[in-house]
């Protein structure tokens, strides 16, 4: 009847059709262009079939609907409003029409039906799920919210505090959950789906089940009957402020619309969505969140590819049983690859074990870990204070203090405890890797890995390939990384590597606004504003102010021409006063322990005085804005230059890189995106007012050259 590249209809028994969508020469089901296009003619087609009685839609793949093709947004975002809005309304065409055939129409969900694959089986009279499946609107993480009538069709299927869970939430639901919250009909074993559907089919053909009724009840307003609407939405806004991202406006928007929606008939609805999806897909969020999505799959591919030189590690080695070494084992054995644990002191190995069964008894706790299995973990770590089956391991992570010449001598016990195809790596912050690689043996089979603190909690390891780091040697660290559950970004050797390169002209941009006289609280709080967690006098007390003035001083080191400092260190001036931050209580702020045993922050005005030390000129009024200009227009810049020198292969990997690593705000989309936001004509306006603040202002020749051709870093 119909043969299409996404969908085929074909004629069954009975009066019966079935529009089965197939994408061709893909694994997945997406609603891009042409599916719409075709779903349209196929819909034409079963219309046009002569004494049909019902429809049944399905999917030939191991899903539904994934939902829409998210790499297409890009050109549709960039398009004026109002032709975002008429794409939508001809896309809600194909919709009515489904839900305009004069016979009842029956979906069967298998796997997973998502954004616009749930909406597309809301069109339908009747919804019939496999007990595996997924279904949800998870739009909201991508800063929209449905825009295929999900807004619409959702809260007169299932009432509207139902549509506010899913829509304002985003999560998936599983079919007893979808069920119950009555957003699908029936639900049957994923063997029986297509005969149970059918059998619905088959029912409300014959007149046994009343789809007119059903149909009748999505064209109006939303039921209201029995619900205090004022209340479910007053409690959903206060569930909303208290948990809303910053400057992600898309749930709020969601929630206006469905509270000014309600009382429409649907093609009153239909057009409010339309408009108001088109606004939100304008967003500077809509616009990052949408890339994060895509830059994620591209990294993913990136390490696979990468992993795809290595090998399979079974069975591997940390040197050290501090914050990190510790953190290190406890994350590799709870993932299934067993590790020895070495350290000189048999206390560091007692607290790295506590450590590990701290962590092991609040997932029991938790109910995500049985205690049998939290015990196989935990028998999986064996410490030991000498080099004993470092043989037999395919990987060794050394994570000693931050000492070349320690580290030095550590790596070469290494190199003779090890077999000589294993690879080691050093989790080091800042110190090159070619500089620890100078007394190896075996260079090629060396190569950094840096995990962020603390290791069971952040996703990012960076690793570092030195001058004679093999392939190899980078795929089988980056296959472990992945067995680990972390995201790896390879970065090329340099001081900082990556992420705490770039992060350097942030925190020097802070130093500077201190000495010239801005307040540390007033900083924090702007910064906080425009989206970071944490200020940057929060974050140096949380790092601890002596790590960071060792590793700047480092980094710097590196690039003295550039990152060379011309006023005095606030840092190096707390160190100097015994204020390391969080690790003894005092920092720029006064911590005292909660009953939780968490450091709770308190202003301290002993550290607003000492500071004056270094204000030679005395305090000076800035605005936020102009705050915020100086904290970020350097890191926006240092990214450009890594980009520029090849420190890291894409865009991509580096805003994905800052997102992980250091929480930059993900409306941002990270710094290149944030530069594309902005774009590069006004980075460069903003570079030549502060440029009298020094090189790290000053953007770079080809940042110029971009901007007067008017690219994008996307």
């Amino acid at each position: 009847m119909f043969q299409g590249e996404s969908i085929r209809v074909s004629a069954l028994q009975d009066g019966l059709v079935e529009l089965c969508f197939d994408r061709k020469e893909d694994a997945i089901n997406k609603f891009d262009k042409r599916t719409v296009s075709e779903l349209q003619q196929a819909i034409a087609a079963a219309a046009a079939h002569e004494g049909l009685r019902g429809v049944l839609i399905t999917s030939a793949k191991q899903s539904f609907i994934v939902g829409a093709d998210i790499g297409g947004f890009g050109a549709l975002f960039s398009k004026p409003q109002q032709e975002v809005m008429s794409s939508n309304m001809a896309s809600n065409r194909v919709f009515h029409a489904l839900e305009g055939l004069p016979v009842p129409v029956v979906v069967a969900i298998n796997g997973f039906a998502l954004g616009g694959g749930l909406e597309a089986a809301l069109a339908a009279d009747y919804r019939v799920m496999a007990q595996d499946g997924q279904v949800g609107l998870p739009e909201v993480k991508l800063g929209l919210f449905p825009g295929f009538g999900g807004t619409v069709r959702l809260p007169r299927v299932a009432g509207i505090d139902v549509a506010l869970r899913w829509i304002l939430g985003g999560e998936p639901s599983k079919a007893p959950a979808a069920e119950k919250a009555g957003v699908v009909d029936f639900v049957a074993a994923p063997e029986a789906l297509r005969e149970t559907a059918l059998d619905v089919l088959g029912r409300a053909a014959r007149g046994e089940l009343d789809w007119r009724a059903r149909r009748s009840a999505k064209l109006g307003p939303v039921r209201t009957e029995g619900v205090d609407t004022n209340a479910v939405f007053e409690e959903a806004k206060r569930t909303l402020v208290a948990r809303m991202p910053k400057h992600q406006p898309a749930a709020m928007s969601a929630l206006q619309l469905l509270q000014e929606a309600m009382p429409l008939d649907r093609d009153g609805a239909l057009a409010l969505e339309a408009a108001a999806f088109a606004k939100i897909a304008k967003t500077q969020a809509a616009g990052s969140l949408v890339q994060i999505f895509l830059s994620e799959q591209l990294v993913k591919k990136a390490a696979k590819r990468h992993a795809s030189s290595g090998r399979k590690v079974q069975r591997a080695a940390v040197v050290g049983a501090g914050i990190m070494g510790g953190g290190i084992a406890f994350t590799s054995a709870s993932r299934g690859v067993p590790v020895v644990m070495k350290d000189i002191a048999q206390g560091q190995l007692d607290l790295g074990i506590g450590e590990a069964r701290k962590l092991l008894s609040k997932q029991v706790t938790a109910g995500r870990l049985t205690q049998e299995k939290a015990d196989g973990v935990l028998a999986s770590i064996v410490p030991q204070l000498t080099y004993q089956d470092f043989n037999t391991a395919d990987v060794i992570v050394e994570a000693v203090v931050e000492n070349l010449q320690i580290k030095h001598r550590v790596l070469r016990e290494l190199e003779d405890a090890s077999r000589p195809d294993a690879v080691i790596a050093s989790n080091t912050s800042s110190l090159r890797i070619d500089d620890l690689a100078a007394p190896l043996a075996r260079p090629e089979n060396f190569v950094g890995m840096h995990f962020f603190n603390p290791v069971p909690m952040m996703p990012l390891v960076e690793v570092i390939r030195g001058a004679k780091t093999s392939d190899a040697a980078v795929g089988t660290v980056v296959s472990y990384a992945l067995s680990m559950g972390k995201t790896p970004i390879v970065v090329r050797d340099g001081p900082g590597f990556l992420v705490n390169r770039i992060l350097t002209p942030y925190m020097h941009a802070f130093g500077r606004l201190l000495a010239d006289g801005a307040d540390y609280e007033q900083i924090d709080v702007a910064m906080e504003a425009f989206g970071w967690p944490m200020g940057p006098a929060y974050l140096n007390d949380v790092v601890g102010m002596d790590t960071g003035v060792h590793v700047a001083e480092i980094i710097c080191a590196g690039f003295p021409e550039r990152l060379r400092r011309a006023w005095k260190d606030p840092l190096q001036l707390m160190v100097a006063h015994g204020r390391l931050g969080q690790k003894n209580g005092l920092g720029f702020y006064r911590y005292e322990v909660s009953a939780k045993g968490k450091p709770v922050k308190h202003p301290d005005p002993v550290a607003r005085v000492l500071l004056q030390d270094v204000q030679t000129d005395g305090p000076r009024s800035f605005s936020d804005a102009e705050i915020v200009e100086r904290m970020m227009l350097p890191l926006i810049i240092e990214s450009a230059l890594c980009l520029e020198e090849g420190v890291v292969a894409s865009a991509a990997e580096l805003d994905m890189a800052l997102l992980l690593g250091v929480g930059l705000p993900s409306y941002l989309g990270g710094a290149l995106k944030y530069a594309d936001w902005l774009g590069l004509e006004r980075v460069i306006e903003l570079s030549e007012r502060y440029a009298a603040l020094g090189p790290q202002y000053r953007a770079t020749p080809a940042m110029r050259s971009m901007a007067r051709e008017r690219r994008k870093y996307y």
